[in-house]
C-alpha cells in the first residue's frame, strides 16, 4: 500500500486564500491536495489552460493536485434530473474530463445528490468531546422538508438517469486517463425533500462499479458516510476491504461518526464508533493505493472558519496511523 501522508481539501473564495491554504497544507506535512469545486472559466465545462494553471500553482507550493472534487451543480443538473439538454451537458462534461487528462489531473470526484449534503445541526452535543460544536443529522427534523422544486424523484428514476450518465462518460474517462470517483449520498437516508438518495448502502456502491466495469469507474470512498449506514464497525472494515481489494477506491474521506441513520453526529477522528487504526489496517491489507483526507472536522476553540487547527489535528493523527501500520509490517 502506498498511502499518501494525508491529503487535504482546499477550497477558497479569493486567490490569496488558496496560496495560504496550500502553504498550510505543506507545513503540516501533506503531500497531496484535492481542490473542491474550483471557480474556473468555461461555458458549462472547464478550459484546459485554466486546469493546467491550477495544477502548476499547486505544484509550485510543493504539492500534488491529486484530484478535483465536484463540478459546479449546473454543469450536469439536467443530466441528474433527466431533463432535455442532458446530452449537451454530457458532452461538456466529457470536454472537462478530456481537458483534465491533457492537463495531467487524473481524478474527478462527483456526487449524485439532487439536494446535496444535509445536516440538521451544528452545535455541541452531550457526547461531543469538550463540548465542541459538531455537525449532526436527525431525520425527524428533515422528514417534513418541502418537495424539491422540480418535483419528486424516486429510486428507479434516479438509477435510470445515473446509468445513462455513467455509460456515456466512462469510455471518455478511460481514453483521457481520468478516474471518476462517486461520493455516496450523505446522509444515507432513502429520501429528502421528495428526492431519492440511491447511494445509501454498501450494496448500492457494489451496483455502481458493476454498471460499467472499468478501472476508471471508481469511488470517492466517504468512510464517514459508510459508517452512517453501518450498524457495526466491522461492517465498515468489510466495505473497505471489498472495494479497496478491487482497486475501486481512489481516495478516502477519512472521518468518524457516532450513531447510525436516521440519527448520527460527526466526531473528532479518534472519538467515534470506528477504530481508525483498524480501518487503516483494512486499507493496507487490501492494497489501497491512494490518499486519506481529513473531513468535516469539529470546531476547535480559537480556530478559523476554515478550521486550520482541527485539520492539523486530523492530519497528524492520520500520519501517525499510517506510520504505525507500515512500521508494524516492516518489523513483522
Amino acid at each position: 500500500m502506498q498511502v499518501g501522508l494525508g491529503a487535504m481539501h482546499i477550497s477558497w473564495q479569493t486567490l490569496d486564500e488558496i496560496d495560504e491554504r496550500l502553504q498550510f497544507a505543506r507545513q503540516v506535512g501533506v503531500d497531496n491536495v484535492i481542490i473542491h469545486t474550483p471557480e474556473l472559466r468555461g461555458d458549462g465545462f472547464w478550459e484546459f489552460r485554466d486546469l493546467l494553471m491550477l495544477r502548476t500553482r499547486v505544484e509550485a507550493a510543493g504539492l500534488k493536485l491529486y484530484a478535483i472534487e465536484n463540478m459546479p451543480r449546473d454543469f450536469y443538473d439536467k443530466v441528474r434530473h433527466g431533463l432535455p439538454g442532458r446530452d449537451e451537458q454530457i458532452e461538456k462534461v466529457c470536454m472537462t474530463i478530456r481537458n483534465m487528462g491533457r492537463a495531467g489531473i487524473h481524478c474527478l470526484g462527483y456526487d449524485w445528490m439532487l439536494v446535496g449534503v444535509w445536516r440538521t445541526g451544528l452545535t455541541p452535543t452531550p457526547t461531543s468531546r469538550g463540548r465542541a460544536p459538531v455537525t449532526w443529522y436527525d431525520h425527524s427534523y428533515a422528514e417534513n422538508a418541502p418537495t424539491f422544486a422540480l418535483g419528486e424523484y424516486d429510486d428507479d428514476t434516479m438509477w435510470v438517469n445515473y446509468e445513462y450518465f455513467l455509460k456515456a462518460v466512462v469510455p471518455v474517462a478511460e481514453e483521457a486517463g481520468v478516474a471518476l470517483a462517486l461520493h455516496p449520498d450523505d446522509p444515507p437516508v432513502p429520501n429528502i425533500a421528495g428526492t431519492a438518495r440511491i447511494f445509501r448502502s454498501t450494496e448500492a456502491l457494489k451496483r455502481v462499479i458493476e454498471i460499467v466495469p472499468s478501472a476508471y469507474n471508481c469511488l470517492e470512498f466517504c468512510q464517514g458516510t459508510v459508517a452512517e449506514w453501518c450498524e457495526t464497525p466491522e461492517e465498515v472494515y468489510d466495505a473497505i476491504r471489498y472495494f479497496a481489494s478491487r482497486g475501486k477506491i481512489k481516495y478516502v474521506h477519512f472521518r468518524n461518526v457516532r450513531g447510525v441513520v436516521p440519527s448520527f453526529e460527526e466526531t473528532f477522528i479518534d472519538d467515534g464508533k470506528v477504530d481508525m487504526l483498524e480501518a487503516v489496517r483494512a486499507y493496507h491489507e487490501s492494497g489501497f493505493d491512494g490518499v486519506l483526507i481529513p473531513d468535516h472536522t469539529p470546531q476547535v476553540i480559537g480556530d478559523t472558519r476554515w478550521g486550520h487547527r482541527g485539520r492539523a489535528y486530523a492530519v497528524g493523527y492520520i500520519k501517525a496511523l499510517i506510520k504505525a501500520v507500515t512500521a508494524y509490517e516492516s518489523k513483522a
